[in-house]
């Protein structure tokens, strides 16, 4: 089955972002679908003529979407855009580490949506057609192609009940092949795009490599071509020297002399710098991977960073709530003061007409 799942469903971009999910409470919050950046992918099913968009997380799939004509991706900040998915009744948010993949993603769904586009009208010229084609077949034929009957009139009830069980049996058994099926595919699909995003990594390093190559080429072919003019000077002086001259002779062994000595002190120059070249050629993946580090750091980072924004507007507003209660409660305290002093007035009232009773 997988073979003929990867002939049928293939990669044709590939991306790395933060993937988000609307509350379906508020309808205005967003809710981290991964806890850091996951790869996000286009794929096309050449049988079906479908377009889909998947991440998947582990082995959960956070984004299995069909790409159709009426959706619309929009770019919401520099480095985050959403899109609704009608048929899950959700809309993704994806936030990307640059400005540049945004617009790549961007200009990829607009492409993929067209594409899209051109499929069903393709398809519903199909559909059309077959519907025409089946009019105007012949009666007889679809009586033929009825199915028979599913038992036998004559047969014995027993063969009914089992036939049931059977089917019962059977259904449960497709059922469970069905979800392990579609388990391996979405396992094998983050496999693809994994893969996709590799390939595209390591043909940047190929072409980084081969620069770095070329640079050190260059270099040492430099670096002959001095030596080999250094030879000759020191030729030419050991030939002035044996010659023994005087007067502009000396003068010319001084000036070579000095060539000799700026030839030497830049074909050390230039070894240095082919040496720091073959270091950064040999820590190249190093620095990559440091980089890499500190990118998925940052990631990390900016997490943190909104849940802990999250929690402050959830302080903020338990500090609303709680200062509207207490509001609430000095006026309730205060009308109970004002029904406390009416009482009090009202004895002191009962008590001097109870004084003025007894004197009399």
């Amino acid at each position: 089955m997988f073979p003929h799942h990867r002939e049928r469903e293939q990669p044709i971009f590939s991306t790395r972002a933060h993937v988000f999910q609307i509350d379906p409470a508020t309808k205005r919050n967003w809710i981290p679908a991964s806890k850091h950046a996951v790869s996000v992918s286009f794929f096309f099913d050449s049988n079906r003529n479908v377009y889909r968009i998947i991440s998947v997380g582990g082995t959960k799939a956070i984004i299995n979407c069909i790409v159709t004509p009426s959706m619309t991706f929009t770019k919401t900040s520099q480095k985050f855009g959403q899109w609704a998915d009608s048929r899950a009744n959700t809309v993704y948010g994806l936030g990307f580490a640059t400005e540049q993949q945004l617009h790549q993603f961007s200009e990829k769904f607009k492409e993929v949506k067209d594409a899209a586009r051109l499929a069903r009208e393709k398809s519903q010229d199909k559909e059309l057609a077959n519907t025409a084609l089946t009019i105007a077949a012949p009666q007889d034929l679809s009586d033929d192609l009825q199915s028979p009957p599913v038992m036998c009139v004559n047969g014995p009830e027993d063969k009914l009940f089992r036939s049931q069980s059977a089917d019962i049996t059977l259904s449960s058994e497709k059922e469970r092949i069905k979800k392990m099926l579609s388990e391996g595919s979405i396992c094998e699909m983050n496999l693809e795009a994994e893969l996709f995003t590799l390939q595209d990594s390591n043909s940047k390093l190929v072409v980084a490599l081969h620069e770095a190559n070329a640079n050190v080429e260059q270099w040492k072919k430099q670096l002959v071509a001095y030596q080999e003019e250094t030879e000759r000077l020191r030729e030419q002086v050991a030939d002035l020297e044996a010659h023994g001259g005087h007067g502009p002779s000396d003068l010319l062994k001084d000036e070579l002399t000095q060539s000799l000595e700026e030839l030497e002190a830049l074909l050390k120059a230039k070894d240095e710098e082919i040496h720091i070249l073959q270091s950064k050629k040999t820590d190249y993946h190093e620095i990559e991977r440091d980089r890499d580090q500190a990118i998925h750091r940052l990631r990390e980072v900016e997490m943190r960073n909104s849940e802990l924004e999250r929690r402050i507007q959830n302080t903020e507003q338990n500090l609303s709530n709680s200062l509207e209660d207490r509001d609430r409660m000095d006026t309730e305290l205060q009308r109970a003061i004002e029904i406390l002093d009416i009482k009090i007035f009202d004895l002191n009232d009962l008590r001097q007409s109870l004084v003025k009773l007894m004197d009399k």
